[in-house]
């Protein structure tokens, strides 16, 4: 598709609202964008279309009087914005395979990569300090195994899992519910801006589209649709995110919960779902070898985490067994092998980081063993 091509479609999607992807079909089974620009344009389209889409037509006949196909969607990219269409082979692979995949996406920053697995990391807006600790730990944890964390950039669960995958140098993706050019919620500015610059904000939204309640539920099926798996940090039994869970149960997305206390508000809705057959995650360590299981090597190591996990931690690791070891041992088994000096106390620091990320388990004390497949 041309830029040209992709100008008029631009105008067509904005022309026609949002919503109607009835009239969106119609008008698209009698030609391209363009042509229909220029039936807008000798006022024919009213003689193209079904009978029950005139009133409809009318607005996007109306469009056409005062609009700069052309300088608009030169406008919208000198902003930083881009578009892509479903028909185009850059529209994001996950996206094509939903039942309802967006018409466009509008997007600043990058898209995620097919070549790397993908979270959505959903949750309660108004988490508890366990959630926030442990939405920090899994957007940490996944952005190091180099998987890619997708979420809606809201308050709470989602930003902070987003933040944590960022700082560790990991790609994150931001889903709107408004156009790419409005930051929502306006707190959140320093996470808006750091996906823009380091991984990607997106939305079926065009520019200048605001905030508005309708158009929030849609967009949860464009944060699962881009996932290869769901996980859930704190929501309750009844919440907005579990109709994020819905889309992706509908999609085939493996569904993910972290388990809380009983008595909780917050973990009534994780608690649930993993009663319903979702999948019960702990640590990210556990997450990963569910989803990363197909990329194991025959050591049990996976290659895709290695390519991102720090190198420290890499080398001790491969210095492990599943027999428990002090660390007084491993430090100089370290020394030996690689023939660096490493202090005990960050040693320490790096094997409670593995016992955290699900590699290594702690045996009482210093002593500490590579957990077993």
């Amino acid at each position: 598709m041309t830029e040209e091509e992709k100008a008029y479609m631009h105008w067509l999607y904005q022309a026609v609202g949002m919503g109607n992807r009835r009239l969106l079909r119609s008008l698209e089974a009698i030609g391209t964008p363009r042509e229909i620009y220029q039936m807008a344009v000798a006022n024919r389209l009213t003689d193209k279309i079904a009978k029950r889409y005139e009133n409809k037509v009318t607005s996007v006949i109306e469009s056409v009087s005062d609009y700069d196909v052309q300088g608009e969607y030169e406008r919208m990219k000198a902003r930083g914005i881009q578009m892509v269409a479903a028909v185009e082979a850059e529209f994001p692979e996950r996206l094509k395979d939903i039942s309802d995949p967006p018409y466009v996406l509008y997007y600043a920053g990058r898209l995620p990569s097919i070549s790397h697995k993908a979270v959505a990391v959903i949750g309660a807006r108004d988490c508890t300090e366990y959630g926030r600790y442990m939405a920090g730990q899994f957007g940490a944890g996944l952005a190091q195994a180099g998987v890619q964390v997708i979420s809606g950039m809201a308050r709470g669960i989602d930003s902070i899992g987003q933040l944590a995958a960022l700082r560790e140098g990991g790609y994150s993706l931001g889903v709107l519910g408004c156009g790419v050019d409005i930051c929502y919620p306006r707190e959140n500015r320093e996470l808006y801006e750091a996906l823009i610059q380091q991984g990607g904000i997106c939305s079926e939204y065009p520019p200048g589209i605001g905030p508005r309640a309708i158009l929030f539920p849609p967009r949860n099926r464009i944060i699962s649709g881009m996932a290869d798996a769901v996980l859930v940090i704190e929501a309750k039994e009844k919440s907005g995110t579990l109709i994020t869970v819905d889309m992706a149960l509908d999609q085939g997305r493996e569904v993910y919960a972290l388990p809380g206390r009983g008595t909780d508000p917050l973990s009534r809705g994780c608690n649930r779902l993993i009663r319903q057959g979702a999948g019960l995650v702990s640590t990210p360590g556990e997450l990963l070898e569910e989803l990363l299981a197909e990329y194991k090597n025959k050591e049990g190591i996976c290659q895709q985490e290695l390519l991102f996990m720090e190198k420290e931690k890499q080398d001790i690791l491969k210095l492990m067994d599943i027999n428990p070891q002090s660390a007084e041992i491993l430090q100089r088994k370290y020394e030996e092998e690689y023939g660096s000096y490493i202090s005990f106390p960050v040693l320490l620091h790096k094997l409670l980081q593995l016992c955290a990320d699900g590699y290594v388990r702690q045996v009482g004390g210093s002593y500490f063993a590579k957990r077993m497949e």
